[in-house]
């Protein structure tokens, strides 16, 4: 029988098994994923080879980033073809070349700023670039902020604070710009997208999500509008594990905050092919289709906290645009 998720022009079917790994390799889990203008496929990983890439097919093609990124999180690729990589381990932001050569790094290694201080960074999350090549960093696991820089790495302004009352934040875990210059940020824990002007004045706010963590903005099609898709991490807490239709998932909005589709079986978590158990990262390509990277390591135990993990835990899936 064919499986497939989402509804519309948002219909998937899964690709199982797309991702050729070299023998012994594991992602462990999976912080971001990018695709380039070839449709090659780069996982932000947190195995021993931090980034692995891939032709469209699954083909194993290099790796690279070994010994340099403690703790794989947010990947955005940039249009002039680098692209940028956010640690939450070392508290680092890099722009490097797509074969790996780091040109810019914003933050000090190992070196985090002071718990809560607005001041960049402390276990900084996601980046995004505006239409003028303006840089927004989320920040992220100790700070509460958003931090603009210019294209050369300059500080320009930071906005937020802890808390649950617009343009505060509750774990601001990721970030995307549309082709208007709107930047929309990933509130997860007060499970919300807050949107934003270029300048960091509150617009608005999507309500209608579960703990947001993964962001993807779609580039905008002819005569068309953009969308963002949204990564929803499922039940946090043992007291709803079991809870249906609540995630985990992937929801896609327009820019509007309205939903247009959901792709995953709402009964829940699980390892079936239509299932997720905590999409944190997510990319599309060329033609459509979808790729999502979890962190399914981390997760694990609170869905099975009985059960070890196994052998190969998913970590990776491809969506093929139907």
């Amino acid at each position: 029988m064919t499986i497939r998720l989402g509804e519309g022009d948002w219909t998937y079917e899964p690709v199982e098994g797309w991702a050729k790994l070299p023998p012994g390799w594991s992602f462990k889990e999976i912080g971001s994923v990018g695709v380039d203008r070839k449709d090659n496929v780069y996982v932000f990983n947190r195995g021993e080879h931090p980034m692995i890439v891939f032709d469209r097919d699954g083909n194993f093609l290099k790796s690279w980033g070994e010994g340099v990124f403690p703790r794989a999180h947010g990947l955005h690729m940039a249009p002039d073809d680098t692209i940028w990589l956010t640690d939450d381990g070392d508290h680092t932001v890099r722009q490097c070349t797509l074969d790996g050569k780091i040109l810019l790094e914003i933050g000090i290694p190992n070196k985090p700023a002071p718990y809560m201080s607005n001041e960049p960074f402390h276990r900084c999350t996601h980046t995004a670039l505006s239409p003028q090549g303006d840089l927004y960093v989320s920040d992220g696991y100790g700070n509460a902020a958003v931090h603009k820089f210019d294209p050369k790495g300059r500080l320009l302004k930071s906005w937020g604070a802890p808390g649950t009352d617009p343009g505060e934040f509750n774990i601001v875990h990721n970030i995307v710009c549309d082709d208007a210059g709107w930047v929309y940020v990933a509130d997860r824990e007060n499970h919300r997208i807050q949107v934003f002007d270029s300048n960091g004045r509150y617009e608005t706010q999507w309500n209608n999500l579960h703990r947001p963590c993964a962001l993807f903005m779609t580039p905008k099609a002819p005569g068309g509008c953009q969308h963002c898709l949204v990564g929803e991490l499922g039940p946090g807490m043992p007291v709803n594990r079991n809870m249906p239709n609540i995630g985990p998932r992937i929801s896609v909005l327009d820019t509007t905050g309205k939903r247009i589709a959901r792709l995953g079986n709402p009964a829940g978590w699980g390892m079936d092919p239509d299932r997720f158990m905590a999409p944190h990262g997510l990319t599309m390509d060329s033609r459509g289709d979808l790729y999502v990277g979890e962190v399914s390591w981390t997760n694990w135990p609170n869905f099975y906290p009985d059960t070890p993990r196994p052998e190969g835990l998913r970590s990776l899936h491809k969506f093929r645009k139907v």
